[in-house]
C-alpha cells in the first residue's frame, strides 16, 4: 500500500478519561470487530485491565477506513494511563506520526493528561484534541476547551468534541485522524530497518515481535538479523493484528505488524532493538531504556516453584519491557529474585499476573528506592555496609492537580513528607502544585493521602531529577537477637524510631508464638530504639498432679523454667512466610 494512505497513530489521556471506550468506538466504524462481537474494553486482553478498569499494556491494532473513495490503513497503538506505566507509553508514540489527546469534559485536565502530551510534543507529533463525555450531566465542555486553549495553545476549531461512550461524532475523529496527521516517511526499496516496540511469547510460535517498518519490507522465510542481540533467524512468519493476530504476505515501509521469530530463547528479542536485513545497515535510534524507580525482592512461597516463577518472570519481561529481574536470596525466604519497578502499581501488577496468568502464590517484600553511597547508586542498600559517610536519595519534581478548594489539605500532605513547594497554576477551577519531594516519600501511599485530602479528584504526576543528601540510618529487626534480613530497610534518621516502632508491634500481632519469649527488636547499629516481647506458650505442667506438697509443684515448673531459658539461648525461632506476606501487605 502507498505510504500516503496509512497513518499511524496512538490514543493518549489520563486514567479513566474514556481511551478504551474511544478505542471500542473505533473498532466498530471501522468494521474491524463486528458490532455482536464487540465488547467493552475490547483492546484489554486481561482479566485484571477488565477489573481494574485500567490498561496496562500497550496494543496494537489494524484497522481499514474509506474516506471520499479511498481505502486507507489505520494502525492504533492503544495506551496506559496511570502513571507508572508512562514507559509504555513512550514506547507507543515511537512508532507513530500522531496521537489523539483525550480530556475528560467532567474533569479537565489531569496530570498524566499533561505528561503524556509533553511526550508526544517531545515525538514532534501531530496532536488531534479531543474533549470526551460531553453527553455527560457533569461536564463543562466550554471549561475545558478553555484549559487546553491555556495549557497548549489549541484553537477552538481544532478541538473535537466527542461522546466515545454514545458514538457522537466519532467519525470526525476518523476524518481528522486521515486529513490532520502526515503520512509515514520511509523507502521501501531501502534495506530493511524495523523498531520493535513489544513483544510477546507463544508456546507454538515462539517470541512475536511487535514492529513498525521504517525502511524496506519483509516477507515470510526472509533472513533477518538482530541488531543489539546479534542473532540471525528466518522470519518464521510476518503478519498484523486486528486485533487478532492475522497473516499477512508482506510487511514494508510505513507499517506496523508482527514478526514470528520462531526464537524459543526469549533473550534473542529485546524492546527498542532494530530488525535489519544487512549487517551493515545502521540500526534505529533505540528508546530511552526504563529506569526502575523502586526495587523489591520477589520469593516464590514455596521453595518448588522457585524454577517455575523464574520462568515466568522471563516470559512476563517479554510483554513488561520495564520490570528488571535478577537472582538473590536470603536467610529466611531462601532462593528469590530481586525485581526493579516503575512504581509501586507496577509491582502489584507484576506480583498479580503472576497469581492470574501462571497460577504462582510470591511473596514481594518492602520496596526500596535506588540510593547513592559514596557516588555509587545501590539497589538494595541492607546487603552493603551502612558506615559511609556519603548517602544520597533520588528526589523528583510532583505535579498535582486537584480542584482550587482542595489546596490547602493537599498542601499539608507533602509538607509531611518532606515536600518543598514550588509553584502553584491556576486553570479554570483546577490547580496544578509543584512540590519536590523525596522519591522514598512518593513511593509509600502519597497518590492514596492526596486522594484523600481531596475526596477523590486529586491526581499526580513525577520525575526524577537528582540525588541530595540524606541523613539515612540501616533499621535492622531482630528476633531472639538475630537480624531477619528481609526486614531491614533505609529510613530517614528523625522517623526511625517511629517506623522501628511500628514494625515491632506489627510483629508481636502477627508472629506465631514459641514455646519460649521472643524479643522483638528495631535496631540501629548497636542501639536498641524498640522492644516488644512475644509471649511463650506455657504447658500446665503440674495438671498431672493430685496430691503431695508444695515441693513437687516447684520442682516440675523449674524444670520448665530451665528448659525455656536454654530453648531461648538455643532455639531459633522460624517465621511462616504468610507472616512475611501480612507485614509487607500492610506496609
Amino acid at each position: 500500500m502507498d505510504q500516503q494512505y496509512i497513518r499511524n497513530f496512538s490514543i493518549i489521556a489520563h486514567i479513566d478519561h474514556g481511551k478504551s471506550t474511544l478505542a471500542d468506538r473505533l473498532l466498530e466504524l471501522t468494521g474491524t470487530v463486528s458490532k455482536d462481537k464487540l465488547r467493552a474494553q475490547h483492546l484489554d486482553r486481561m482479566d485484571l485491565e477488565r477489573e481494574r478498569g485500567v490498561t496496562i499494556k500497550l496494543k496494537p491494532v489494524r484497522m481499514q477506513y474509506t474516506l471520499d473513495g479511498s481505502k486507507y490503513m489505520l494502525n492504533l497503538i492503544d495506551t496506559p494511563g496511570h502513571v507508572d506505566f508512562s514507559y509504555e507509553v513512550s514506547r507507543s508514540l515511537a512508532a507513530c506520526e500522531g496521537a489523539l489527546l483525550i480530556v475528560d469534559a467532567t474533569q479537565g485536565i489531569q496530570a498524566q493528561t499533561l505528561a503524556h502530551a509533553m511526550k508526544a510534543l517531545e515525538e514532534n507529533l501531530d496532536i488531534i484534541p479531543i474533549v470526551n463525555k460531553i453527553d455527560h450531566t457533569n461536564a463543562d465542555i466550554p471549561g475545558t476547551m478553555q484549559q487546553l486553549h491555556d495549557v497548549f495553545g489549541f484553537k477552538e476549531e481544532e478541538i473535537l468534541q466527542v461522546s466515545a461512550k454514545e458514538g457522537t461524532n466519532v467519525e470526525a475523529v476518523l476524518r481528522a485522524i486521515i486529513e490532520r496527521m502526515r503520512a509515514p516517511t520511509g523507502n521501501p526499496h531501502d534495506p530493511l530497518r524495523a523498531l520493535i516496540f513489544d513483544s510477546s511469547y507463544d508456546a507454538h510460535k515462539g517470541v512475536i515481535a511487535d514492529v513498525r517498518v521504517v525502511d524496506g519490507s519483509i516477507r515470510k522465510g526472509e533472513g533477518i538479523h538482530f541488531a543489539a542481540s546479534g542473532v540471525d533467524a528466518p522470519s518464521v512468519g510476518v503478519g498484523v493484528r486486528t486485533p487478532d493476530l492475522q497473516p499477512a504476505d508482506l510487511l514494508s515501509a510505513g507499517m506496523v505488524g508482527i514478526i514470528e521469530t520462531g526464537f524459543k530463547d526469549i533473550h534473542h528479542v529485546h524492546v527498542g532493538d532494530t530488525v535489519i536485513s544487512h549487517m551493515d545497515t545502521s540500526p534505529l535510534p533505540g528508546y530511552k531504556p526504563a529506569k526502575s524507580m523502586v526495587f523489591a525482592s520477589l520469593f516464590p512461597m514455596s521453595a518448588d516453584s522457585y524454577l517455575t516463577v523464574r520462568d515466568a518472570l522471563d516470559k512476563l519481561r517479554l510483554t513488561d519491557a520495564a520490570l528488571v529481574v535478577r537472582l538473590t536470596s536470603s536467610k529466611a525466604l531462601g532462593n528469590g529474585f530481586r525485581c526493579g519497578f516503575l512504581g509501586l502499581f507496577h509491582a502489584e501488577i507484576v506480583q498479580e499476573r503472576l497469581t492470574r496468568e501462571f497460577g504462582l502464590d510470591t511473596l514481594l517484600t518492602t520496596p526500596n528506592v535506588v540510593y547513592r553511597i559514596d557516588g555509587v547508586e545501590v539497589e538494595n542498600p541492607i546487603e552493603t555496609d551502612f558506615s559511609h559517610q556519603s548517602i544520597e536519595e533520588p528526589w523528583a519534581t510532583l505535579s498535582i492537580f486537584s480542584p482550587n478548594r482542595c489546596i490547602g489539605p493537599l498542601m499539608q500532605v507533602c509538607q509531611e513528607r518532606r515536600g518543598t513547594y514550588q509553584t502553584t497554576e491556576h486553570i479554570g477551577e483546577q490547580a496544578k502544585l509543584v512540590y519536590v519531594m523525596p522519591l522514598s516519600e512518593i513511593m509509600t501511599g502519597l497518590f492514596a493521602s492526596l486522594k484523600t485530602a481531596s475526596s477523590g479528584y486529586a491526581s499526580m504526576d513525577y520525575e526524577v531529577f537528582e540525588y541530595r543528601p540524606v541523613d539515612a540510618v540501616r533499621l535492622d529487626i531482630l528476633l531472639n537477637h538475630e537480624p531477619v534480613e528481609p526486614l531491614s530497610r533505609i529510613v530517614v534518621a528523625d522517623q526511625a524510631e517511629r517506623i522501628g516502632r511500628s514494625l515491632v508491634e506489627k510483629l508481636k500481632e502477627i508472629l506465631p508464638r514459641q514455646q519460649f519469649a521472643v524479643p522483638v527488636q528495631a535496631v540501629i547499629g548497636g542501639n536498641i530504639i524498640a522492644r516488644e516481647t512475644l509471649p511463650a506458650f506455657r504447658k500446665d505442667v503440674t495438671e498431672k498432679l493430685y496430691g503431695g506438697d508444695r515441693t513437687r509443684k516447684d520442682k516440675l515448673l523449674e524444670k520448665q523454667r530451665k528448659g525455656k531459658k536454654r530453648l531461648s539461648t538455643f532455639g531459633r525461632v522460624n517465621i511462616p512466610q504468610d507472616a512475611f506476606f501480612t507485614l509487607f501487605a500492610n506496609s
